[in-house]
């Protein structure tokens, strides 16, 4: 290993501990509780030599972006990090969902009604019950997965409804050349008429904005290990 290598986990550790101080300040400006708010290290395209020093820093739970990734290089990290605990940040294909339901505690991209139909067999089936996210599309943008938001209160009814689905909260993904403020609040309203108590929105860019109104799931990457150098496959 090279000099720089050596550099690089090191730098994962000294950002978690940044961004769990911005998390820090920003839940006491907006009178709110840190212990409220889950940071999920989104370690997507980073290797095992890239992510166990962030596991010794104490952080415990992660987001991935693909099933295939995580089946990939997770299964050695939390052999010997039990207490991990993985969320599925990406879009899910049907056709991955069991590998899904196996790998992961939390999947926060549930925007179609076939998705959540083989999620709800395949739980019951696995006898095994995740977090679940739905994912809603607050800009509207045609290139981006999520539920529009008007027709997000008829897919949580019919997920929690017709499915029993254990749907616990919402997220989004702002557009980028937008105000991400006017899409959390969205989402936070679409979530409170739905009696859903947790919101996964906020990035490395946005997270202090996000806690700001009321985010309980912030998903940062770049400001945890840095900025990827390679394309994600």
């Amino acid at each position: 290993m090279t000099g720089s290598d050596q550099t690089i986990p090191a730098a994962g550790a000294a950002g978690l501990l940044q961004v769990r101080r911005r998390i820090s300040d920003a839940a006491r400006t907006s009178g709110r509780l840190e212990s409220d708010i889950t940071l999920i290290a989104v370690s997507k395209t980073f290797g095992p030599d890239h992510i166990r020093p962030v596991l010794e820093a104490g952080q415990e739970v992660f987001g991935e972006n693909r099933v295939q990734e995580a089946k990939a290089k997770w299964p050695v990290l939390t052999a010997s990090y039990p207490q991990t605990k993985l969320h599925l940040v990406g879009p899910l294909q049907s056709n991955k969902a069991a590998e899904a339901v196996s790998l992961f505690d939390a999947i926060h991209t549930v925007d179609r009604p076939k998705l959540a139909t083989v999620l709800a067999a395949e739980m019951k089936k696995q006898n095994r019950t995740l977090q679940l996210f739905i994912q809603v599309n607050t800009g509207e943008e045609p290139q981006k997965a999520g539920v529009a938001p008007n027709e997000a209160d008829g897919f949580i009814r019919f997920c929690k409804g017709e499915l029993a689905l254990p749907v616990t909260g919402l997220m989004c993904l702002p557009p980028l050349d937008e105000e991400p403020a006017m899409h959390f609040a969205l989402l936070a309203k679409i979530a409170r008429r739905n009696d859903l108590f947790k919101l996964s929105m906020g990035m490395s860019a946005d997270l202090e904005k996000a806690i700001e109104f009321g985010a309980t799931h912030v998903r940062v990457g770049s400001a945890i290990f840095g900025e990827r150098t390679k394309p994600e496959n």
